[in-house]
């Protein structure tokens, strides 16, 4: 596998991994080529599971990132990551305006996690790595994910309910119209 294939193959991942722990496409992109830059100084082709390898490193970057600029974390704009992810079917007016409330809260959530906690659930849902393949590239046991992605889905649970359980009871919230 030749360093452009190599691109080709992860940088996509990579690229979604930093845009949504960092929550901004700016530095997203620049962390995205520093990690390669990293991948192709070390000797990559020895290494045996090579995505797990390079998202652990992708990680690494985004949390010291995000140690450096703690204070400006707070100030980035709200990213609209949920309207990206869905199709490009025509949507009406009130599916749009439901999914960008959802995504905003939903990025609102995330974002009141400690680092650690945002770091698991960005892997298993954004990332969609396993938790074998998070415990690789967090360097923490498997318990430990389990762990703090249950830790993290209870926070987001219980701070959805404190908000009159709107995201949790549904339609019957819309029962009246």
């Amino acid at each position: 596998m030749t360093e452009r294939e190599l691109f080709d193959s992860y940088n996509k991942d990579v690229y979604r991994t930093c845009y949504y722990m960092l929550r901004n496409a700016q530095d997203a992109e620049d962390l995205c080529h520093d990690v390669f830059v990293t991948v192709f100084r070390q000797d990559w082709r020895s290494v045996e599971h090579t995505r797990a390898w390079i998202m652990r490193i992708a990680m690494n970057h985004c949390l010291n990132l995000l140690r450096r600029n703690q204070t400006q974390r707070d100030k980035q704009s709200q990213v609209e990551w949920l309207h990206e992810q869905t199709s490009a079917s025509v949507k009406s007016v009130d599916t749009i305006v439901m999914e960008k409330a959802a995504a905003a809260e939903w990025e609102k959530l995330l974002r009141q996690l400690p680092d650690k906690l945002m770091a698991v659930v960005t892997l298993r849902y954004i990332g969609e790595l396993s938790m074998a393949e998070i415990a690789e590239t967090l360097k923490i046991p498997v318990g430990t994910v389990k762990s703090r992605l249950h830790k993290a889905l209870k926070i987001m649970r219980k701070k959805l309910e404190q908000n009159n359980g709107f995201w949790l009871k549904g339609e019957k919230q819309f029962g009246t119209f």
